[in-house]
């Protein structure tokens, strides 16, 4: 199965747990719009080329579409259009006033300057121009966009519209992003290990953590969990990674991935390749790096007692099954890394109040924020004995089609 696959795998099931009209069903798994577009740019050498872009509109029965904007050469439609299926449960299991959508430029950011990546952003910005706004789609980075490509997107959006904060989040904090905003998904992975830890008996202080990918979402989770006892085992980014039982210096990773925007030179334990670090041996394994990277090809070997989806779709449905059958527990990447979508919600409400929150505030409200969302998936796997993946849907499923009959669709 590709994503989108899974993730409709994932929504039938829940779909004929809840009962839910047939064709309720396939309206709420059927993408709103999708837009493909291609975006023609000058590049610095005077030369002509087309970039192919995306912008996938899931489902806003609950609220104005929201999902990130990735730039990879390998996105596609079926790869858009099932992360904004995703981001329309997620939004609804952590009960934030949002639907779901995602974006994408078929690009390798590594090819191109500063000045072609700012003018292929403003270029596809005017072109989806009409289909976003602070109360119809808000864009957010993701894989390969940061801070500065929302800066473009609102200046570029902001010159037709008059100065629009709102019409993006993940903004740098100097024009009206979130204090906490960067280190939000990390930390909410942290939250969710913490009360899974918890719940499945295991003692989080001690426990041994491996963390495949070690980008704004990997670091952060590292930095959160060895804060709050536990040992980081091993960590991992596109050059490769390291393995100490004796504990990763985590100091020294981000000091190297800061210089050379790798860990490689990572001192202590030893080297081991991305793959590898999915079957080592620890307590708990967090994929926090692209998706698909657990199937049922080495599932069977995972040693983890818990896995924890920092990325999204890390795990395929064959793997999930056998993650099921070997008696180890998921924490769904709806779940456990809404955490960088929440803290989105509260940078929006912060623009349209126009009123900046302290990050002890953000922090504290993300936290009780995770948590609830963390006890109401526990509490629907429990009542259909099921495990934390499919409640989570069950939840968000159940959710978006209320809001949709009452709606009246």
């Amino acid at each position: 199965m590709n994503a989108l696959e899974t993730v409709n795998r994932y929504v039938l099931e829940a779909a004929k747990t809840l009962k839910l009209d047939e064709a309720l069903t396939r309206f709420l798994m059927t993408p709103d719009r999708q837009l493909r577009v291609e975006i023609p740019i000058i590049r610095d050498n005077g030369k002509l080329e087309v970039f192919i872009g995306y912008r996938i509109q899931h489902n806003d029965a609950r609220g104005p579409f929201k999902g990130g904007l990735r730039y990879h050469p390998d996105v596609t439609d079926s790869e858009v259009c099932a992360l904004a299926s995703l981001m329309t449960w997620k939004t609804a299991i952590v009960d934030i006033p949002f639907g779901g959508a995602k974006g994408g430029i078929q690009v390798d950011t590594k090819q191109l300057s500063l000045l072609e990546l700012e003018r292929l952003t403003r270029r596809f910005t005017d072109v989806i121009n009409p289909i976003i706004g602070p109360n119809i789609d808000i864009p957010a980075p993701d894989v390969a966009t940061n801070e500065q490509t929302m800066a473009w997107i609102m200046d570029q959006y902001s010159r037709s519209h008059g100065y629009t904060p709102a019409v993006v989040t993940g903004k740098p904090v100097s024009l009206g992003g979130s204090e906490g905003r960067g280190a939000a998904t990390g930390l909410g992975v942290a939250f969710c290990t913490r009360e899974a830890c918890r719940t499945f008996g295991i003692e989080l202080k001690g426990a041994r953590v491996a963390i495949q990918g070690f980008g704004k979402v990997g670091s952060h989770t590292a930095i959160s969990l060895r804060d709050m006892g536990a040992k980081i085992v091993a960590i991992s980014d596109v050059s490769g990674g390291r393995v100490n039982q004796q504990g990763i210096d985590l100091k020294e990773a981000l000091e190297l991935q800061a210089a050379n925007g790798s860990i490689q030179g990572l001192h202590g334990g030893d080297s081991v390749s991305n793959a590898d670090l999915l079957t080592t041996d620890c307590d708990v394994l967090i994929p926090a790096a692209l998706e698909d990277v657990l199937t049922e090809k080495n599932a069977h070997a995972v040693k983890a007692k818990l896995i924890v989806e920092g990325a999204n779709a890390p795990s395929t449905f064959e793997a999930d099954e056998i993650f099921e059958k070997r008696g180890i527990h998921v924490v769904p990447d709806v779940l456990a890394n809404a955490g960088g979508v929440t803290v989105s919600y509260f940078e929006w409400v912060q623009n349209l109040q126009q009123f900046r929150w302290e990050l002890s505030e953000v922090n504290e409200r993300l936290e009780r924020r995770m948590v609830q969302a963390f006890e109401a998936v526990k509490a629907k796997a429990a009542l259909h004995q099921t495990t934390l993946r499919r409640g989570a849907f069950l939840l968000g499923l159940e959710r978006v089609a209320d809001a949709t009959k009452l709606r009246g669709f």
